[in-house]
């Protein structure tokens, strides 16, 4: 795509009203939410939401989330609000849940991935709202990054990029949480997690007053195989419902490797795996977390895969979290991030 010069904005109102008015122009804007940076056009222009595929090397197919600024948008967006979609919004908006409805005729097709719903939320991030409100439309935005690459959670991640490609950067402070949104089916009962994150299928349980699922997939690893130097999904007619399904995301540049087993004997196996890999002259770097603080690894994770990028490390051996709560959606951004790649120890 033909490169252009991408404006370095500040926080401050004539900032957010110079990047609304690029939006309503049908620009791209990245800017800060409390998940991870998002890269934002008009989701009802299908012209400027098709740039956003563009410019970050996105699959077509890949829905991207639709941002709002007020509960009541969400009828611009679906015909009509369920009684279990108003009991989550009423408990859990504005913040880091993204619920899957179905889209009205004119939400153009581009923005939801080819598919009939449409990825709606509500950003708890003050620059977020409103850079949303400024623009007076609703605004969809995919994370900020290069398809397949570690989502951004500074503005200058976005810039390592997708500088030249955009055209501003709202720069914030780092996103508080990390990781982005929890995406949940509402268009069955019970509702189903299509991507898990901070809030747990527990924590929707509690206010729905009725088990939420999740996606089976979510349990399984992918039937992959290698060609060559890539790893390929043996289902390639997959259409993703929610953006993170396909197995292959977050990626780093360098290789990467899951240890799994009880910690210390996983501390012992990265010890040696590092010792014999710096004996071949290769540059390491680990990944390691307490396992009773998942909420610093959410926030830490894709930042310290860039930071890996940055210094050149030829592998990452990390250690695997609980799979439970916060830490299961860590692992499942930790497992697409290095293709399932695992040791068992």
């Amino acid at each position: 795509m033909e490169k252009k010069e991408t404006m370095i904005l500040g926080t401050e109102p004539s900032d957010i009203r110079t990047a609304a008015a690029m939006i309503r122009d049908g620009g791209l804007v990245a800017f800060p939410t409390e998940t991870v940076y998002g890269l934002g056009a008009d989701g009802m222009n299908g012209e400027a939401a098709a740039k956003i595929y563009e410019a970050k090397g996105r699959p077509s197919d890949n829905p991207m989330i639709v941002h709002i600024s007020s509960k009541s948008d969400l009828t611009k967006l679906t015909e009509s609000v369920t009684p279990d979609m108003a009991t989550l919004m009423e408990a859990f908006w504005p913040g880091p849940l993204t619920m899957v409805v179905p889209a009205l005729p004119d939400v153009p097709r581009v923005t939801t991935g080819g598919l009939s719903t449409v990825a709606v939320r509500m950003p708890n991030h003050p620059v977020a709202l409103a850079l949303i409100e400024a623009s007076g439309v609703p605004i969809a935005a995919p994370s900020a990054n290069a398809s397949g690459r570690p989502s951004p959670t500074t503005g200058m991640h976005v810039l390592d990029d997708l500088n030249g490609r955009i055209d501003a950067v709202i720069m914030g402070e780092p996103c508080r949480i990390g990781i982005e949104s929890t995406v949940v089916d509402m268009t069955q009962d019970p509702p189903m997690i299509l991507r898990p994150g901070k809030l747990t299928a527990e924590d929707l349980s509690r206010k729905l007053g009725k088990k939420v699922t999740l996606d089976p997939a979510l349990l399984v690893r992918p039937d992959i195989h290698r060609i060559g130097d890539s790893l390929m999904e043996t289902d390639t007619e997959f259409h993703p419902k929610s953006p993170g399904m396909k197995y292959k995301h977050y990626a780093p540049k360098a290789e990467m490797i899951i240890f799994e087993g009880e910690a210390e004997k996983v501390r012992l196996a990265i010890a040696e795996a590092k010792l014999e890999r710096a004996e071949r002259g290769e540059k390491v770097g680990i990944i390691l977390y307490d396992d009773s603080r998942p909420e610093e690894a959410a926030h830490d994770f894709f930042a310290q895969l860039r930071a890996f990028d940055k210094s050149g490390v030829d592998v990452i051996f990390a250690a695997a979290l609980k799979e439970d709560g916060v830490g299961f959606a860590v692992m499942n951004r930790m497992f697409k991030s290095a293709g399932y790649h695992t040791i068992q120890v």
